[in-house]
């Protein structure tokens, strides 16, 4: 496998079954069967020291709402996602960049306890934070497309969730990922990096944006930097993907080769950037420059800042 295949949510080989999604009913119907539970786009994991995506049997997940979404197959068994965000805890999300908090169900195993994916993603196994971001990604995509975009009627699910079908005008409607370029930006020793004004103080991180209709990723690379920083790029090349969930992203990671080095800002899209040397950005990963603080561990711009100065992307 090659070390781009590494990158979180990726590379864990998931049998997703697709040709069994026409028949989820009956798939969930499997004693074998299992599924994973979200609540609120937070995923139920289980374990301290080492956590796990928790599987239950289809039967014992309480206050389900809608049908399961069908994930894949596991060890041959069908592997389901389940949704119970009508619950209400005692103890509710917090607002911000990253909520702490973590829920505990009084009707599932004791210890589970369901929690914010992009904490713990680092935590979980390849196979667990695939699994997790299938589900969450699916489940956020209905809650935000319940109504036909051609006639505007309610639509439903089918295909084990993997489409939505307007019973009124008959449109069909598929799962929507969002293509990102994140760029790693060099200019002979140095990577560009920058920040967004509604980060969390001191982190930076490499530039990202999303590709638009009728362009390359070249292109969207090129545009995006000039767009922010005012840096023209030549050469460009892909170097990894990741899936990302927060909401429906298909992060695309490439180099970048800069022609210019001066810096011009676009205040509403960045609110600082800079030039970091290799010297730098290895301080900066081991805690010896308190003024930067990488992009979170588990994100694709962390993967590429990483083996970056490792020397290790292929």
């Amino acid at each position: 496998m090659r070390i781009a295949e590494q990158v979180t949510f990726g590379g864990s080989g998931l049998d997703r079954a697709a040709e069994l999604r026409g028949d989820a009913a009956t798939l969930a119907a499997d004693p074998a069967a299992r599924t994973v539970l979200l609540w609120r786009g937070k995923v139920l994991v289980t374990g301290e020291a080492e956590l796990a995506v928790l599987r239950l049997p289809l039967a014992e997940v309480p206050g389900v709402e809608g049908p399961p979404v069908l994930l894949g197959r596991e060890d041959g068994a069908p592997l389901f996602g389940s949704d119970i965000s009508g619950w209400a805890p005692d103890e509710l999300p917090e607002d911000g960049f990253l909520d702490p908090t973590e829920q505990r169900h009084p009707d599932l195993p004791e210890g589970s306890r369901f929690l914010e994916l992009r904490a713990v993603m680092t935590g979980l196994s390849p196979r667990d934070a695939e699994v997790a971001a299938t589900a969450k990604a699916l489940f956020g995509w209905h809650a935000s497309h319940g109504f036909c975009a051609v006639c505007g009627n309610a639509s439903r699910m089918e295909m084990g969730g993997w489409q939505r079908v307007c019973p009124q005008c008959g449109g069909r409607h598929f799962p929507r990922t969002d293509p990102v370029v994140i760029m790693l930006i060099t200019r002979g020793n140095s990577l560009l990096l920058g920040r967004s004004p509604h980060w969390p103080e001191r982190m930076y991180s490499l530039l990202a944006g999303f590709v638009e209709p009728g362009e390359t990723i070249e292109a969207a690379v090129r545009r995006e930097v000039a767009e922010e920083t005012g840096v023209r790029v030549g050469r460009v090349d892909y170097l990894a993907s990741q899936p990302w969930p927060f909401p429906t992203s298909l992060m695309i990671g490439c180099r970048g080769v800069a022609e210019t080095e001066a810096l011009t800002l676009d205040p509403v899209e960045i609110e600082a950037a800079e030039w970091v040397s290799r010297e730098r950005l290895l301080d900066v990963f081991a805690g010896r420059d308190e003024s930067i603080q990488p992009a979170r561990a588990g994100s694709i711009a962390h993967f590429l800042m990483h083996n970056w100065l490792a020397d290790r992307l292929d």
